[in-house]
């Protein structure tokens, strides 16, 4: 049996480009036999970019009623509220503790966030927290808990699988338990990996253009 995961971070109302890009490839394969499914609400991947816990709540509930109302069914599905599982963030402690830090150095939100300073700044590291840093790693955990084999991913997201591979390998190297953590596949979901925008259709739609059309 196939089991899919994938999760929205829980950071603003939801717009078109969740739906397309995440909720209905999701829930597509939902519906597929031999499939178990998780779907989840990553409010704590949303303390990195939001600190205001009414904005965090008010989102939470909206990206509920998006998954809830595009037909996700609960008595088929795991459905569930990340900080309600706090063995995701004990596994995350786990495996920061034999990731290499070189590995999460290649993680594109992190060395955008380095370009983005050397551009304005001769601090490289200003305004990045530890949590933006270890992203990666919170991800994984989020992944290899439920030992989840395949992960719906756009073009654009591949690498954070990735890295969760890389991940659950080196923790079955380092402690010669081959299997234990099961290393998930992704599920590329080229139909409705990018939505590209109106105004230029060589490129990305906007969050912006994607809001104002939700």
């Amino acid at each position: 049996m196939r089991r899919i995961l994938t999760g929205i971070t829980t950071t603003g109302i939801p717009h078109i480009g969740n739906y397309f890009g995440a909720i209905k490839p999701a829930l597509q394969l939902s519906y597929e036999k031999n499939v178990c499914s998780y779907f989840f609400l990553a409010d704590l991947h949303a303390i990195i970019k939001q600190t205001n816990p009414n904005e965090i709540k008010v989102s939470v509930n909206e990206v509920a009623l998006a998954w809830l109302s595009s037909g996700l069914d609960p008595e088929e599905s795991f459905f569930y509220r990340q900080s309600n599982i706090p063995e995701i963030t004990e596994l995350a402690w786990i495996l920061s503790c034999v990731t290499a830090k070189g590995l999460i150095n290649r993680s594109h939100a992190y060395k955008a966030a380095v370009q983005l300073n050397h551009d304005h700044t001769k601090d490289e590291d200003k305004g990045i927290s530890m949590g933006l840093f270890s992203y990666p790693v919170l991800m994984a955990a989020d992944i290899l808990l439920y030992d989840a084999t395949h992960v719906p991913v756009g073009d654009d997201q591949k690498q954070h699988l990735e890295l969760c591979r890389d991940i659950a390998q080196k923790f079955n190297n380092d402690f010669e338990v081959d299997d234990f953590l099961k290393v998930p596949e992704p599920l590329i979901q080229k139909e409705f990996s990018r939505i590209m925008s109106l105004k230029d259709g060589s490129k990305k739609m906007s969050k912006s253009e994607l809001s104002d059309l939700s």
